[in-house]
């Protein structure tokens, strides 16, 4: 998959996990890279900026392998905008595969 892809889709990856279940950076991390090659380094940009703009709340949750893990939970606002994105996604899946089709001309 290439690269600006990747950046494209990479949010709305990150608020479904967290909206699926609150989460910290490397287990977001592992989830996603199962199936899409990322660095690490990747997600922690993404997760600051969410929780600056407001999409994001976190809290800390002790663990068992070492200091307490930064916890993320989806913000109503971070709900919404998981909501827009997919709707987007999906409109743009449906455009893109009707073009590759031939289903649509100029």
């Amino acid at each position: 998959m290439s690269i600006q892809l990747k950046k494209g889709v990479l949010e709305m990856l990150v608020l479904s996990k967290i909206n699926a279940k609150d989460s910290y950076g490397y287990d977001i991390f592992q989830q996603i890279s199962k199936n899409m090659s990322i660095s690490e380094s990747t997600i922690y940009p993404i997760l600051r900026k969410m929780t600056k703009a407001g999409l994001t709340k976190t809290y800390l949750k002790e663990s068992q392998e070492g200091p307490p893990r930064k916890y993320f939970k989806l913000s109503e606002k971070g709900k919404k905008k998981l909501d827009i994105l997919l709707r987007d996604w999906e409109k743009f899946q449906r455009v893109v595969n009707r073009m590759i089709r031939g289903d649509i001309y100029e």
